[in-house]
């Protein structure tokens, strides 16, 4: 399939955009709709995460602004001067992104927050796009394996040839991919994940892109 350019009107998904339908019935002020990537429009790192969570990118209407997740994430982009704030609560909450950019594998919130494998195929165009225009030698950081895959795909490499596992680095046409555990609430409170861990592959990434501190 020909890579395409992201669109908010996507429909392309039949599940997910029922599921969109019956949430915006039930929660008339959310968002509801595919979410687009935000940041840096010239960005040599992007964040990959999986998809929009109910009451957070799905209801906001901005990558991982709103919910648990997203707590990690921008305190930790702040913290390395990526973010002009550390916490993330709405598209009109003045948050700037310096040199990196945040999207989605997938980017219409899924039932129970698992997309189908059929889901992540369509729509990986809109991944591949973004990968395309990222800049020589910029890095992708794939926050857990389905974000991991789904840029492999992206780049038509076999999954087996490049495992996933928390702080692994690939080698990947233009850029590098790094990986990390996914900065959700369930690995967060296991402790599968904590911030210094998190911090560690992040402070690595803005590394290998030659993003300076601000």
């Amino acid at each position: 399939m020909k890579n395409e350019e992201f669109s908010i009107e996507c429909r392309r998904c039949p599940r997910l955009a029922d599921f969109l339908d019956k949430v915006a019935d039930q929660y008339p002020d959310y968002h509801a709709r595919p979410v687009a990537p935000f940041g840096d429009d010239n960005a040599r790192l992007l964040i990959v995460g999986l998809a929009p969570g109910m009451h957070g990118a799905n209801a906001t209407g901005r990558p991982f602004t709103g919910d648990y997740a997203g707590i990690l994430l921008y305190q930790t982009l702040f913290d390395l001067g990526l973010a002009s704030q550390a916490d993330a609560t709405a598209v009109d909450d003045g948050l700037e992104l310096f040199g990196c950019r945040i999207t989605n594998a997938v980017k219409c919130l899924p039932p129970e927050n698992k997309p189908t494998g059929d889901e992540i195929n369509t729509c990986n165009v809109y991944l591949a796009s973004e990968l395309d225009r990222l800049p020589d030698s910029s890095v992708v950081l794939a926050l857990g394996t389905i974000a991991h895959r789904a840029v492999l795909k992206a780049c038509r490499q076999k999954l087996s040839a490049f495992p996933f596992a928390h702080g692994a680095e690939h080698k990947l046409q233009n850029f590098r991919l790094v990986d990390s555990y996914h900065c959700s609430r369930y690995n967060t409170q296991t402790r599968r994940l904590n911030r210094e861990m998190f911090l560690r592959v992040f402070k690595r990434a803005k590394s290998l892109a030659g993003l300076t501190t601000r």
